[in-house]
């Protein structure tokens, strides 16, 4: 499609509820923000945080990296993604992109929203692909059990839809939401063995760009505004780039947002 305007982009989002007004609770934000602050290794995304953080503390990164509502007295209803802070992080990670796509590099992509964002990482890696870059696909048919809250347990293996991008899926091969680092490091672990195959970038979301962050890796993705340990990553030097969007939208809502960014990296 023909990539929308910056004003374009910002109505869309708006309307379509990716941005402005987003349908993600606040009391949600409110307990992650607490839990990642309290170093709950699900809500961190396999990064180690260089400093403490207060509750406090993470509600003030949100509010300046992604717009939530900065008033702690606000505990209950909607909160707010800025329209004008996502497209500026649409615009780095678009700019990074296009420096892998110039220097060839070596990508990783991956998703724990396997069911609305997918579309988006098969549009880059066809893009990276086609500008000479290689996109790794390590650790397939790799497998880990999780356990679930209501008891009990699940096993999970990384799959990787058509383009490279990788996900998981569970025994009946449904693709799993997932905030897990493990199969990220999982995939890492496997090319660490493979002395030219490390990647230069990592696109992804959840524990997989918290792991590649934190190996190192330049990792570029996106993060709703109950995912603050990306934000925080962010603000450490971690992650190169963090998109604020709210990640469970109708996957056709973002066809401008995935043109926006392949416009902006040259790729379009």
């Amino acid at each position: 499609m023909t990539p929308p305007s910056r004003a374009e982009l910002r109505d869309h989002l708006v309307r379509t509820m990716i941005a402005g007004d987003v349908a993600t609770p606040r009391q949600n934000n409110l307990r992650h923000y607490r839990l990642m602050a309290a170093g709950d290794p699900y809500y961190l995304l396999g990064l180690e945080l260089k400093r403490p953080w207060t509750e406090a503390d993470v509600l003030a990164v949100m509010a300046e990296r992604c717009g939530v509502n900065p008033d702690p007295r606000h505990v209950y209803g909607d909160d707010t993604i800025d329209p004008d802070l996502t497209i500026d992080a649409l615009e780095a990670m678009g700019d990074r992109i296009g420096h892998a796509a110039r220097r060839r590099e070596r990508v990783v992509l991956a998703t724990g929203h396997p069911e609305t964002l997918t579309p988006i990482y098969q549009a880059v890696s066809e893009a990276l692909r086609e500008a000479g870059c290689t996109v790794l696909t390590p650790a397939a048919g790799w497998t880990y059990e999780v356990r679930r809250d209501y008891g009990g347990a699940e096993r999970l293996r990384i799959v990787y839809a058509p383009g490279g991008v990788a996900l998981l899926e569970d025994a009946d091969g449904r693709p799993r939401h997932t905030h897990d680092a493990a199969p990220m490091e999982a995939m890492l672990a496997e090319l660490a063995a493979e002395s030219d195959n490390w990647p230069d970038l990592a696109i992804a979301d959840h524990g997989w760009a918290g792991a590649a962050g934190q190996a190192g890796i330049d990792a570029v993705g996106f993060a709703d505004c109950n995912d603050p340990a990306l934000f925080a990553g962010a603000a450490e030097g971690k992650i190169h780039t963090v998109v604020p969007l709210d990640d469970g939208v109708s996957p056709q809502h973002y066809a401008p947002v995935t043109a926006y960014l392949l416009h902006r990296a040259g790729l379009g």
